[in-house]
């Protein structure tokens, strides 16, 4: 693999997915509510959570892979940050649940990771 940061970003992914997903999954109104939200749909808040188990086991399980898994890999997760972080942007725009903090990071780290997974894909792009 000729992109060892890469393989650390998927990791360091893999456990910030996994992180969130655990506690979203068991208990979505306890953690939710701790964050702000005013009302929770647990069946949302649960789907949201396999997503994220799904995206961040996948990227811990390909982290060894070569340049072609890696762009798939990478337009998965652009796709997927993209969509989140638009829908969050909406969100915090007409003020769902009063804008809490969490939200904001929430936001903040989806646009963070789309930022960081867009450099890669270009980078694996030009370098291939």
């Amino acid at each position: 693999m000729p992109f060892p940061a890469l393989r650390a970003w998927f990791v360091v992914h893999f456990w910030a997915d996994i992180l969130f997903a655990i506690p979203l999954f068991i208990a979505p109104e306890s953690v939710l509510s701790l964050f702000g939200w005013q009302a929770v749909d647990p069946v949302a808040a649960r789907s949201v959570s396999a997503a994220l188990f799904a995206i961040g086991i996948e990227s811990y399980l390909c982290r060894n892979a070569g340049t072609e898994v890696f762009k798939a890999m990478l337009n998965l997760k652009i796709i997927w940050s993209f969509a989140a972080t638009l829908g969050l942007l909406i969100a915090l725009i007409v003020g769902t649940h009063g804008r809490p903090l969490m939200l904001w990071l929430i936001f903040l780290t989806f646009l963070s990771f789309h930022a960081l997974w867009v450099y890669w894909r270009i980078r694996l792009t030009r370098e291939s």
